[in-house]
């Protein structure tokens, strides 16, 4: 009988029936800056729509934020001004000439997070971009990388998982965390 009670013990959980589909999940005030077009980004937005974020993509280079064309998620130019701490921006190319420039612009806003990819073993570009336009060491230092987890990623797909694991991991304060 103990089985059967056991069973039924998801009833009283609310993550447990959210998880078999018994109960919506709560709503979430998450939005996900993917910066430059890429395919990363383009994975990053759609499975983050899954888990409750409002995507964003944001592509400086008018040509490229023109050829993107999707209905899924907002595509700008420029970064939005409703930018607060509810936002997590992930650079999705740190090769792009724009990177400081880009950078500088969220660092001043309240984004709750920012990170940019980027092999752990490879110097990162987006600290010499930002320190040369004069942007403060500890603003610099806001500036997540590597990021998402550690699970041997390679593919847009599995850069993107990581990625939001990672994201989910620090919102919800586990210990998933960024380290390699």
């Amino acid at each position: 009988m103990a089985h059967s009670q056991d069973t039924h013990s998801h009833e009283a959980d609310p993550a447990c029936a959210v998880a078999h589909g018994e109960a919506a999940a709560p709503a979430t005030d998450r939005t996900l800056v993917a910066v430059f077009a890429s395919p990363v980004a383009g994975h990053l937005l759609r499975y983050a729509a899954d888990l409750g974020y409002r995507g964003i993509l944001l592509e400086p280079d008018a040509a490229r934020a023109a050829s993107v064309g999707t209905a899924a998620f907002e595509v700008v130019t420029t970064p939005p001004g409703d930018l607060d701490r509810t936002v997590d921006v992930v650079v999705t190319d740190h090769h792009r000439p724009e990177l400081g420039t880009v950078l500088g612009d969220l660092l001043a806003r309240d984004c709750r997070w920012i990170g940019v990819l980027g092999n752990p073993r490879h110097p990162a570009p987006h600290v010499a971009a930002l320190a040369g336009l004069g942007v403060p060491a500890e603003d610099i230092a806001r500036v997540h990388r590597p990021i998402g987890l550690n699970i041997g990623s390679r593919t847009p797909p599995e850069i993107a998982i990581a990625t939001l694991a990672g994201l989910l991991a620090d919102r919800n304060g586990r210990p998933g965390g960024f380290a390699f």
